[in-house]
C-alpha cells in the first residue's frame, strides 16, 4: 500500500453516477473490495480522460479529471492529518526537509528539545536556525546513506542519537527525514555520576587510612555488588572458592581481594594459570620436584606452587584446563593436605587456601568426562559468579576513569577530555573481552592518541573494521568504523593470533614484562606463553629487557 490510499466509499462519493445518456469512457477500473488500488487509478487517470468505474463487474460510475483532482485533494488532506498526528505524538524529535533544506515537518518533541515552535521553523531553511556543519539531516542530502543510532550534538549541551535517511521519488532526491532520540539527560547523569564518584572517593580516602581490599574492584551495578558481598562474606573463612565468569571479567582481582581480606593476608598469594603450562610440565610446576628427579632438573630440587602457597592462598586460574591425569592427585591434596614432590619420598604437609577460577561451567566439563565429579564438588564449596561487562554497562564510566588515571600516570600522559559520544560508543560496544578488553583499548588510546579530547572517532579507528562487533559501535554519520585490532588482519575478537614480529615488538615495548605485553596484544598471558612456544621461543628468555637483545631487528 502506498502513502495515499483510497476506500471504495471515498471513490463512490466523488464519481459521477451512470445515467442513460452517459457515454462509456475508453479507460476503466474494476473495484473488487472495499479498498481501491489508488496507484492503478492514478496511472489510468494520467491520460487526462474519464475512467469508467466497475464494482463487482457492474458499471456504476465515471471519474473525470475534475473528480479525480477533488478525490486527490481529499486524500492529501487526510494524509496531512495523519502526518501531523504522528509528529504530535512521536517521542523523538522528527525533522523533515525538502531537497532545498526547507523544513516541511517538525515534531512536538523537536519543539521541546530545541525550543523552536513549529510555526516559526516550518517553510523556512533549516540552516537559519542551526549551524549548517552541525546538521546531520543536511548531510543526508549530500550523502543519501541511511544512518541508525549515531551520536550527534546539534547544539551545545544537546546530545541525541540520530537515525535518518533520504526521501526518494522515482530515484530522485525529494528530501530527507531525521529522527533524534534525546539522551541529554543520560549524558548529564553520567557526568554527574563521575563527579559524585570522584567526590566520594576523595571523602573515603580522608576518612579511612586503610583501604578495603575490594576497592580494587570498580563498579556499582547490582550483580557486581552481589558478587562482592558474597566474596566479603566468605573471605574471613578458609572455605574453597570457585570464581565463575568469562575471560577478562576480573576473576584474579576477586581472588586477590579475598586473600587480602582473609586471615591469611600476611601469607603468600601464589597464582597458577592451568592453561599456560604444557601438561608434561604441569605436575612439576604444581608439586615441585626433588633434586635429580629427571634429566635437567635442578640438583637441589625445586618447590612447586602448592608448597610456596603454604600459609597463604593458591589461586588456580582456568581450573578447567587442569590435566585429567593430575586431578586425582590434586583431589588427595584437598582431602589430606599432603603431597609428594616428583621423585620425593617424604610427604609434605601444606596449609593453603584454594581459590579456583574458570570461564566455563565445570559441570559441563564433568558431563563431558573432562573433569572429575568428586573434584568438582570439592572445589564448588562457594561459587561466585562475576558478571560480564555487557551486563553492567553502568560501571563503564567508573572503570574508564580509574584506568585512565593509572595509565596516564604510567605513560606520563595528560588525562584526556572525554566527549559524550566517546562514552556512548563505549556503552554500545559488546566487550567480548570484558574489563580486560576495555583496559587494553584505553591503554592503546593513551599510547597512540595525542589529541586533548577523545571522541567516538578515536575509538572507532582502534577497533577492528568489519568484525562482528564493529556494527555495534556508534560511529560517524557516514558509518565509518575503522581499522584493526593489534593482531593478524581480519581476525575476529578473541581469535586473533599475533605473529612473532608483533609479539616481540610488544615484549620490547614492555621491557620483557609478559603480563603487560599480553595486555597490549589483547590476549591472555597463557595464550602469549603458548604462542611463544609455538614459535620455538622460550618464555623465560624474556624475563628482562636485557633478554630481548638477541631478538632485536
Amino acid at each position: 500500500m502506498g502513502i495515499l490510499w483510497c476506500s471504495w466509499e471515498e471513490l463512490r462519493t466523488r464519481m459521477r453516477p451512470v445515467s442513460p445518456d452517459t457515454a462509456l469512457p475508453d479507460a476503466s477500473l474494476s473495484v473488487h473490495s472495499e479498498e481501491v488500488d489508488f496507484d492503478e487509478l492514478a496511472e489510468i487517470c494520467r491520460s487526462g480522460g474519464a475512467v469508467a468505474i466497475y464494482k463487482d463487474g457492474q458499471w456504476v460510475g465515471v471519474l473525470g479529471p475534475r473528480e479525480f483532482t477533488e478525490l486527490l485533494l481529499d486524500l492529501c488532506r487526510s494524509q496531512r492529518a495523519f502526518f501531523e498526528q504522528v509528529l504530535d505524538i512521536v517521542q523523538e524529535a522528527v525533522t523533515v526537509i525538502d531537497r532545498r533544506g526547507v523544513v516541511r515537518g517538525w515534531s512536538r518533541t523537536a519543539e521541546q528539545i530545541y525550543d523552536i515552535p513549529a510555526q516559526r521553523i516550518l517553510g523556512r531553511p533549516i540552516d537559519r536556525f542551526f549551524q549548517p556543519e552541525a546538521l546531520a539531516v543536511l548531510r543526508l542530502l549530500r550523502d543519501p546513506k541511511p544512518v541508525r543510532q549515531v551520536y550527534h550534538a546539534p547544539r551545545e549541551n544537546t546530545h541525541v542519537l540520530l537515525s535518518g535517511g533520504p526521501a526518494m521519488v522515482d530515484g530522485q532526491m525529494a528530501g530527507a527525514v531525521a529522527s533524534e532520540k534525546d539522551i541529554t539527560q543520560l549524558v548529564r547523569m553520567h557526568q554527574e555520576l563521575q563527579r559524585t564518584y570522584r567526590q566520594w572517593m576523595a571523602d573515603q580516602q580522608l576518612r579511612h587510612g586503610d583501604r578495603d581490599p575490594f576497592d580494587t574492584i570498580k563498579g556499582g551495578s547490582s550483580r557486581l555488588l552481589h558478587a562482592i558481598r558474597l566474596a566479603k562474606k566468605v573471605a574471613p573463612t578458609d572455605a574453597t572458592v570457585l570464581l565463575q565468569g568469562e575471560s577478562g571479567v576480573g576473576k584474579d582481582l576477586f581472588a586477590q581481594a579475598i586473600h587480602a581480606a582473609s586471615r591469611r593476608s600476611a601469607g603468600p598469594f601464589i597464582a597458577l594459570n592451568c592453561a599456560a603450562i604444557p601438561g608434561p610440565l604441569f605436575e612439576s610446576e604444581l608439586f615441585g620436584y626433588q633434586g635429580g628427579a629427571f634429566t635437567g632438573a635442578d640438583r637441589s630440587g625445586r618447590p612447586g606452587k602448592l608448597e610456596l602457597a603454604h600459609g597463604g592462598t593458591l589461586f588456580l586460574d582456568e581450573i578447567g584446563e587442569l590435566p585429567v591425569e593430575l586431578q586425582a592427585k590434586f583431589l588427595r591434596v584437598l582431602q589430606d593436605q599432603t603431597f609428594y614432590r616428583i621423585g620425593g619420598t617424604r610427604p609434605i604437609q601444606v596449609n593453603a587456601r584454594i581459590i579456583a577460577a574458570g570461564n566455563q561451567p565445570l559441570e559441563d566439563l564433568v558431563a563431558k568426562g573432562r573433569f572429575r565429579e568428586d573434584l568438582y564438588y570439592r572445589l564448588n564449596v562457594v561459587r561466585i559468579f562475576i558478571p560480564p561487562l555487557r551486563e553492567r554497562l553502568d560501571d563503564i564510566p567508573v572503570l574508564v576513569e580509574t584506568f585512565l588515571e593509572d595509565l596516564c600516570a604510567a605513560y606520563g600522559r595528560p588525562a584526556p577530555h572525554l566527549e559524550p559520544d566517546f562514552l556512548v560508543a563505549l556503552m554500545r560496544h559488546p566487550w567480548s573481552g570484558n574489563v580486560r578488553e576495555l583496559r587494553n583499548v584505553l591503554e592503546r588510546l593513551v599510547v597512540t592518541v595525542e589529541d586533548e579530547s577523545w571522541n567516538s572517532g578515536h575509538l572507532a579507528m582502534l577497533l577492528q573494521a568489519g568484525g562482528p562487533e564493529a556494527g555495534h559501535l556508534v560511529g560517524s554519520p557516514s558509518g565509518e568504523t575503522a581499522p584493526q585490532r593489534l593482531g593478524r588482519p581480519g581476525a575476529g575478537p578473541g581469535t586473533a593470533r599475533p605473529d612473532g614480529e608483533l609479539i616481540l615488538e610488544a615484549l620490547r615495548k614492555t621491557g620483557g614484562n609478559k603480563a603487560a605485553a599480553a595486555r597490549l596484544l589483547g590476549i591472555s598471558r597463557g595464550t602469549l606463553y603458548n604462542r611463544l612456544r609455538s614459535l620455538g621461543l622460550d618464555p623465560q628468555a624474556f624475563d628482562s629487557a636485557m633478554g630481548l637483545g638477541r631478538w632485536r631487528g
